[in-house]
């Protein structure tokens, strides 16, 4: 696997999965300028392969097409007309924050936790009914290619308002705990893949030293920073950059944790993979609460499986997708939040990170059935 990951700075790869366990399939996006190095260096060494997406830039003007029309089916004057089977701008995303806050002021509020990079707010709305609550908390574009995971957060946002005061478990959740949800945890690196590079997964700080911009936000922890599965070359896709908790989306996250002082369930959503993974990612040492963990998130994955029969895998990180020092949930279940847990979205590679939007509304609604199971679990055991 080794000589295999020396390719990326040779033949310019983009490791979609990262190489993990010798039998595991990698996905890596080649450049057309390399294909042929990457199918003789692959056949020479007797490496099978198959091509899941034969044009990539076609399914992104696609993809594209496919954004237009959505917008103009679009009479976004309040949250029951947004669209929610459609990907939308970091802009886009903030009017929609600020008109469920306007629809619902007694229940929902934004929280400006920081500043991104560039400048931009790192806006997370708290749903709530009460204070001095314990917390939930979810966040979703961390990796800011994986727009499937924005585009969930958007329909949970309104999921949550429309089931509160119908939906018993909900209610009854709201009640007795705080919900918080970021929903563009990356904003910088969300507005670059709009602009520039739709591909693009880190942050956008500069590096000191290097032309190479950007660190990976889920390698930035204080939870085995610098450790396996994360690099300290600037110009990879996994770079944990000079020390942790040095980018600003990061650092945000982690105060406001410290502050509140009172959370008791996290979630961090990535794509994709289709997996519910658990600490630890840094250590092949099980958590402590292993066993509990484990157990909840068979229950979760049945009840998304329950829906449209997507099957997910799930352990913990490192036995379930691979080594992956610095990452959020190390940090957070390290610092007590028992109930710490990721998902990696759909799907398992066909489209990878370009996701065809008519699968975005079933991902959130499959997705909010086990992140219920969740939630409820952490409720149910907050003392």
């Amino acid at each position: 696997m080794d000589s295999l990951q020396s390719l990326l700075y040779v033949l310019q790869l983009d490791f979609w999965t990262s190489p993990s366990h010798p039998k595991r399939f990698i996905d890596i996006r080649v450049p057309f300028y390399s294909l042929q190095d990457v199918k003789v260096y692959l056949e020479s060494n007797n490496i099978q392969y198959s091509i899941m997406i034969h044009d990539l830039q076609a399914l992104l003007d696609e993809e594209q097409r496919q954004i237009k029309f959505g917008r103009s089916m679009e009479n976004a004057r309040s949250t029951d007309t947004f669209n929610y089977a459609t990907y939308h701008t970091f802009n886009e995303i903030n009017t929609f924050i600020d008109q469920l806050v306007a629809e619902n002021p007694s229940l929902v509020s934004k929280i400006e936790i920081g500043k991104s990079y560039e400048g931009r707010p790192l806006n997370v709305l708290k749903f709530s009914t009460g204070a001095n609550r314990p917390a939930f908390w979810i966040d979703t574009g961390i990796h800011s290619r994986e727009w499937v995971t924005q585009a969930s957060g958007i329909w949970f946002a309104k999921k949550i308002v429309t089931d509160y005061g119908n939906d018993p478990s909900l209610t009854a959740t709201l009640n007795s705990l705080d919900i918080y949800l970021e929903i563009v945890t990356n904003p910088d690196g969300y507005a670059y893949t709009h602009s520039n590079d739709r591909m693009w997964r880190k942050t956008r700080s500069p590096n000191s030293g290097s032309s190479c911009v950007g660190t990976d936000p889920n390698r930035n922890w204080d939870a085995g920073f610098g450790g396996g599965g994360s690099s300290s070359n600037p110009c990879t896709e996994t770079y944990r950059g000079r020390a942790a908790n040095s980018e600003a989306e990061v650092k945000a996250i982690v105060d406001f944790v410290k502050s509140h002082g009172n959370i008791k369930g996290f979630v961090s959503i990535h794509s994709y993979s289709q997996m519910l993974l658990y600490p630890y990612g840094y250590t092949s040492t099980p958590a402590p609460d292993q066993a509990e963990l484990h157990a909840v998130s068979t229950r979760a994955v049945n009840a998304l499986a329950s829906l449209y029969g997507t099957r997910y895998t799930y352990g913990s990180i490192i036995t379930t997708i691979y080594q992956a020092s610095g990452g959020t949930i190390d940090w957070t279940y390290n610092q007590g939040i028992k109930h710490s847990y990721t998902f990696e979205l759909r799907d398992t590679g066909r489209y990878g990170f370009a996701l065809p939007a008519n699968q975005i509304v079933p991902t959130a609604q499959e997705t909010w059935l086990a992140l219920t199971v969740l939630i409820e679990h952490t409720r149910d055991n907050l003392y």
